[in-house]
């Protein structure tokens, strides 16, 4: 397996992990219930448009069991990040579970910085190709960034 094989395992399990994070909470579903779904039925597996991307599970399962339980971290964390008259609870639920899986990536501290923003920023411009969401998402994740690694920035 290459390096590149390698960053587009860790790329499909960021944007597997906002999804998962997305589902838990439309639906009600457990995170084990959810997990073991995507690592059942996404994970590389053949769908009539194609072969979806394989992931690196153990990078998938961090970010959700970390996003989950430090929600509660996270979302201050993306709170003070965003303008007062927009707190996490009012912005697209998709963008709610893109913040709590790169937080969740911020917060474990395995990637730099830098690295997780841009990642989570494609993940944004994969859900939202023709919108302001990605150059929204870059500020949001600079400013939780800096506030985590204040060092990575200096």
């Amino acid at each position: 397996m290459t390096g590149t094989d390698r960053r587009q395992m860790k790329s499909a399990s960021r944007l597997y992990a906002v999804q998962a994070l997305f589902q838990m909470e439309a639906s009600d579903q457990t995170m084990d219930e959810v997990r073991q779904q995507f690592i059942d039925h996404r994970f590389g597996a053949e769908m009539a448009e194609g072969q979806m991307a394989d992931g690196n599970v153990a990078l998938f399962e961090s970010l959700i069991f970390e996003a989950v339980n430090s929600q509660a971290k996270i979302d201050q964390m993306t709170d003070k990040a965003l303008v007062a008259k927009w707190p996490i609870d009012r912005i697209d639920p998709t963008l709610r579970a893109l913040f709590r899986a790169a937080g969740a990536e911020l917060v474990l501290g395995n990637t730099p910085p830098r690295v997780a923003i841009s990642e989570y920023v494609d993940v944004a411009k994969a859900f939202f190709p023709e919108g302001r969401e990605a150059n929204f998402v870059n500020a949001v994740l600079d400013h939780m960034a800096r506030a985590i690694n204040p060092e990575a920035f200096a």
